[in-house]
């Protein structure tokens, strides 16, 4: 006699073939035979449908990146497997921006020309309007509550728009302009996360937006430098926004994220949660900072500083460091002479302006007001972040998990897989422009005042869905 087991006995996976792995163990629980555990009865949650493909609008859309070290001009489409093809682009060096704020009109528009019309030359198509990123103004983010009573009817469109303008009334601020306005969630009658109100019966209807606004003066410098270079204004994207919409997957959005777009003039940083963007910052200091530094400490040129911090430079001290020597041009009098200096000398420069844009970082999301939401993984995107050793340095200032971003479902961009963290923002606004922007419900900005400029300039509710 035998104490096997008959086949009857043994577990369903066990009769298939036996045992391969803990992943072919039923849901239902497994048999620990150390303890003698007895299995658990769990009951699963039935398969998720699956999700649409992304319906992109139709046609050709355009966009610009205008960053201060450099501007980016795609032209693309949406294709039917959810990707977008860029078709052609555009890039440059920028001339006239500083801090992501123009400064000089006639070298911005300038430059607004060549990148663009490089864009059209490739792509064989000429674009009147495109999609620009909104990095000037010194843009704020703020949540603003709104409520109306609806007296125990159901709630219809016209409530919900309603609530939207009273939100908005109340946004409004001398001197500035909407250009985000995105409600939250609402609720009925106390009771919160309400996705869509229209159909409830309630006796109020609230909802908390995100509101984005910027320097009112600076949105007409603009836009008459874009009617300079014969362009029109399509529509506006906040740049870490912009970079959230092309390095974030959904799931991403949805559990809790914060995505920190190292720019070459500044630094800014977006937070999502539930699929919804809760807040952005600006920060002012980017990687031509480390460029300067460089410069300023070594007495070379700012040419030669970006090459150094590009080939050479690091977040953090490594263990060869000190043994590879660099030969470095020096400026002025010296001009003709070369200084042999480690590469640790370089790293030495950069890796304290790095702390110090990472802790400014951390300190915007702990006064953010945010809690836990803002207490995610960090992804990290922007040329600047794509120095080397950047990530277990942000992890540690952060105290958060953090991953490297680049654009995802997009080809045909300027530069390698490897390098193109320094183009989300571009590839973002060409998403959005494509119909990315469905996912958030951003609502235009109707005119506070009779000569407001959004809604001349901006149109963000887009209906043909």
């Amino acid at each position: 006699m035998t104490d096997l087991p008959t086949m009857s006995d043994l577990p369903a996976f066990r009769r298939r073939g036996g045992l391969r792995g803990r992943s072919l163990i039923p849901v239902g629980g497994e048999r620990d035979v150390g303890v003698n555990r007895l299995p658990r009865d769990i009951l699963p949650l039935p398969p998720e449908e699956s999700r649409r493909n992304v319906s992109w609008r139709p046609g050709v859309f355009g966009a610009l990146d205008i960053g201060t070290t450099k501007m980016t001009c795609l032209i693309g489409k949406g294709e039917a497997d959810g990707s977008i093809q860029v078709l052609g682009y555009g890039w440059r060096r920028s001339h006239g921006i500083r801090s992501g704020s123009i400064v000089d009109i006639r070298e911005t528009e300038a430059a607004i020309r060549a990148t663009v019309g490089q864009a059209e030359e490739a792509a064989e198509r000429r674009m009147d309007s495109l999609v620009v990123n909104l990095s000037c103004g010194r843009p704020l983010s703020r949540l603003v509550d709104a409520q109306i009573p609806i007296g125990g009817r159901e709630v219809t469109a016209g409530d919900v728009q309603r609530l939207i303008a009273e939100g908005q009334a109340r946004a409004w601020m001398e001197g500035r302009e909407v250009i985000h306005t995105l409600p939250i969630g609402y609720v009925v009658d106390s009771i919160p996360g309400i996705a869509d109100p229209i159909g409830h019966q309630c006796e109020e209807l609230a909802t908390r937006m995100h509101v984005v606004d910027m320097n009112s003066s600076a949105l007409r410098t603009l836009d008459a430098v874009l009617q300079h270079a014969e362009l029109k204004l399509d529509g506006l994207v906040a740049s870490p926004f912009a970079s959230g919409v092309s390095v974030l997957a959904a799931e991403e959005r949805e559990l809790g994220v914060t995505v920190v777009e190292m720019g070459g003039g500044t630094t800014s940083l977006a937070v999502f949660c539930e699929g919804k963007l809760l807040h952005t910052a600006q920060i002012r200091v980017g990687g031509l900072h480390v460029t300067r530094d460089i410069a300023g400490v070594l007495s070379t040129s700012l040419e030669t500083a970006e090459r150094l911090k590009t080939m050479y430079g690091a977040a953090q001290m490594g263990s060869d460091d000190q043994r590879e020597i660099l030969s470095v041009p020096l400026i002025g009098e010296n001009s003709d002479r070369l200084v042999r200096l480690q590469r640790s000398r370089v790293i030495s420069v950069i890796q304290p302006r790095i702390e110090e844009t990472l802790e400014l970082v951390r300190q915007s999301l702990d006064n953010a007001g945010l809690g836990r939401l803002a207490n995610g993984r960090v992804v990290l995107t922007g040329g600047a972040s794509l120095l080397e050793g950047i990530v277990p340095v942000a992890t540690r200032i952060l105290g958060r998990p953090v991953r490297m971003g680049k654009p995802q479902n997009i080809y045909g961009l300027p530069e390698t897989a490897a390098a193109s963290a320094g183009f989300s923002t571009a590839a973002g606004l060409l998403a959005w422009a494509a119909g990315a922007d469905r996912d958030f419900g951003d609502i235009s900005a109707p005119e506070p005042k009779p000569r407001g400029l959004v809604k001349r300039l901006v149109g963000f509710l887009r209906n043909n869905v």
